[in-house]
């Protein structure tokens, strides 16, 4: 094992011997960041095996794994995370320690501590070469619209806004009000921490986007609506969620005309955000009313398609088709190859960090339920998945507030909101 210290908290390093896990803390280190995914070469350790031995060795353990060509900034902020967690001298590592420095350099170059045009000479002082991380900067700057994603542990959601660099103008999709379903207690924790980040980044909200209504969180819509004064909007076909769910309810006096929102999109349309044009593609499968928004280079895909390593989304809500979902996801994968792909939601299998941005490309290649799959074969293990899952703990608590563009319940004579159960309604649940 070839140490390499970068500074008082971060060493880097080729693969090391999980054994020698016990010397690493003699040596002071707090923590191990695996930045190598699992099966590169034969004989390599991998992810469990580091984890038993680290917690074995009382060091703390993280697993960001990464290659040169899909590095994103969500790797490089859990890379940060990790070393700050870890409260002590961290040891990151990958095959040669080059992913490993190339994480800590680029999280340097995206706070302002580094310049960009440093990045390779910094590697050179530590006996690395940095270029790939130079041309990842190069690549990030050429792109529009900058995107920066607000990953929700709780719900494994992801909210995102949208920015085009050039106006500043931004929008939000698929914000998170933060309810608590044990106590019943309502939150704005993370669409606070949305409006935060736009004003410390002078942005102007342009739009609060949904892509359908979520099961499993309750949406912020409404709320930021009211802090920005922006318009909201979702797809048309919201109103048949509308009908359908007004009968679970038995809810007769629910309005099913997508009044609740400022905007109800059709396939095809189109919507501005600064100079950027924004395309709305109807993708259905995972609800009636899903649509995709491409904005730029970006498309927002929400349950259609997850990180490679952990396939599609389920279908099996009341309303919802394997054999639609499919259709969509074609619509989606004849997208430009390098087109980035922003998901809904990452359940971090393997424990490695939450991850949600990646590539057409990347998809084709790499798609655990797509990559060689035919349509007949994708809906039966689709449909045989499905049929293995349990409802979204929250399915019946956020319907009735997301199918209202995520305004709570009226309170009523005490003062107090209510939400209604009905017994019994979704059939054939697990």
């Amino acid at each position: 094992m070839n140490l390499v210290n970068v500074n008082d908290l971060v060493t880097v390093s080729d693969q090391p011997d999980p054994t020698a896990f016990v010397s690493l803390v003699e040596q002071g280190f707090a923590a191990v960041i695996n930045a190598r995914p699992d099966g590169e070469e034969a004989g390599q350790p991998g992810n469990a095996s580091e984890s038993a031995a680290a917690r074995s060795a009382g060091l703390g353990y993280a697993f960001v794994p990464v290659t040169g060509r899909t590095i994103t900034e969500a790797d490089i902020r859990a890379f940060q995370k990790a070393i700050t967690d870890a409260k002590g001298p961290v040891l990151a590592h990958c095959k040669s320690g080059t992913r490993a420095l190339t994480l800590y350099a680029l999280g340097e170059v995206l706070d302002g501590r580094m310049k960009s045009e440093d990045i390779e000479l910094f590697g050179k002082g530590h006996g690395f070469d940095l270029s790939g991380a130079a041309g990842w900067l190069k690549r990030q700057a050429g792109k529009a619209p900058r995107v920066r994603g607000f990953y929700d542990a709780r719900t494994g959601s992801i909210q995102y806004v949208v920015t085009d660099p050039a106006t500043r103008a931004c929008a939000i999709i698929d914000p998170v009000l933060d309810f608590d379903e044990k106590s019943g207690t309502t939150a704005t924790v993370h669409a606070d921490a949305i409006l935060d980040y736009v004003r410390a980044e002078g942005l102007t909200v342009e739009w609060i986007l949904d892509t359908h209504p979520h099961a499993d969180h309750f949406s912020a819509a409404h709320y930021l609506k009211q802090k920005t004064e922006a318009p909201t909007a979702i797809g048309s076909r919201v109103v048949d969620v509308q009908k359908l769910w007004k009968g679970i309810y038995n809810w007769p006096e629910l309005a099913t005309d997508g009044s609740q929102w400022d905007r109800l999109f059709a396939d095809g349309d189109t919507f501005s955000v600064g100079s950027l044009e924004g395309r709305v593609m109807f993708s259905p499968g995972h609800t009636l009313a899903s649509v995709t928004y491409v904005i730029g280079d970006a498309a927002f895909i929400h349950d259609t398609i997850f990180m490679p390593d952990s396939g599609t989304a389920r279908a099996d809500f009341p309303g919802g088709s394997a054999k639609a979902l499919w259709n969509s996801i074609q619509r989606i994968l004849a997208l430009p190859d390098e087109t980035r792909l922003f998901t809904g939601h990452d359940y971090q299998p393997g424990g490695r960090n939450a991850k949600w941005e990646s590539t057409v490309g990347e998809q084709k290649r790499d798609n655990a339920h797509l990559s060689g799959m035919t349509e007949d074969r994708f809906v039966a293990l689709r449909e045989a998945r499905d049929r293995t899952l349990p409802m979204p703990k929250l399915i019946l608590h956020a319907l009735q507030v997301n199918i209202r563009g995520g305004r709570l319940p009226e309170p009523e004579d005490n003062g107090r909101r209510y939400l209604k159960f009905p017994l019994d309604a979704l059939e054939g649940a697990a």
